[in-house]
């Protein structure tokens, strides 16, 4: 049941219309609902079926202003690409030794992991316990890698991935409310570019159907389409 601080928020939202994004954003935070720094996501609904394999949106970016929060990055590799993980500031770094503490102990005290090739078939054996969480590293994400210090540095700065899910809707944090709506709208960009930059040649009719704006606990605004599409096109 709602609560009464998000039927307040509700109120200054009118559900029935499409906002342009900087003026969604910018009733996303002024209506924040929480004491704490709520994250503000955005739903892009997309014109694919899921189902096909040459319509499976997925891809990475790197949010100019970054997440609001600085992921813990574990790296899986051998010799060399031990030590220039470290150097380049993973927060974990090991092999079979990280491998055997996850699949025994179920350890998961980290966000996002790294792996470089000739370690992949060690990492297959803790498939079914990081592929669930989305942990699993794949190379179309640039999670599998012999440049582990670009892979540590780009998450580091904010880069993540988005995934159109089994709905055709991808889901993506663009920042924190404390951000304000401008640098939030420069990321917002960044995503809505990456996302047409992956639209696939199969792909009928309207890509984009829907997007909306959300915080942690406060209402969602949906954004009207078509401008959203002009504004990231004018940015190019």
């Amino acid at each position: 049941m709602a609560g009464k601080k998000y039927k307040e928020a509700a109120k200054n939202v009118d559900r029935q219309k499409r906002y342009g994004l900087e003026e969604a954003l910018k009733l996303v935070v002024a209506n924040k609902v929480a004491k704490f720094d709520e994250t503000v996501e955005m739903a892009v609904r997309l014109g694919v079926d899921p189902r096909q394999a040459d319509q499976n949106v997925r891809g990475t970016v790197v949010l100019p202003n970054g997440t609001g929060k600085v992921p813990r990055v574990l790296v899986l590799a051998k010799g060399e690409k031990e030590r220039e993980a470290r150097e380049a500031g993973a927060d974990f770094v090991g092999s079979e030794d990280l491998i055997k503490r996850i699949q025994e102990e179920n350890w998961l005290d980290f966000d996002r992991v790294i792996a470089t090739p000739d370690i992949m078939g060690a990492v297959g054996r803790i498939g079914k316990i990081l592929g669930p969480r989305g942990l699993m590293p794949n190379p179309r994400v640039g999670t599998v890698t012999f440049e582990v210090t670009k892979a540590v540095q780009e998450v580091k700065a904010g880069k993540v991935d988005y995934r159109v899910d089994k709905a055709g809707v991808v889901h993506a944090r663009i920042g924190k409310v404390s951000f304000g709506e401008a640098k939030l709208a420069e990321n917002a960009h960044a995503l809505l570019a990456a996302i047409l930059r992956s639209k696939p040649s199969t792909a009928k009719g309207n890509y984009v159907k829907g997007v909306a704006v959300s915080s942690t606990m406060g209402p969602g605004v949906k954004v009207d389409t078509a401008s959203a599409a002009r504004t990231v096109a004018a940015a190019a």
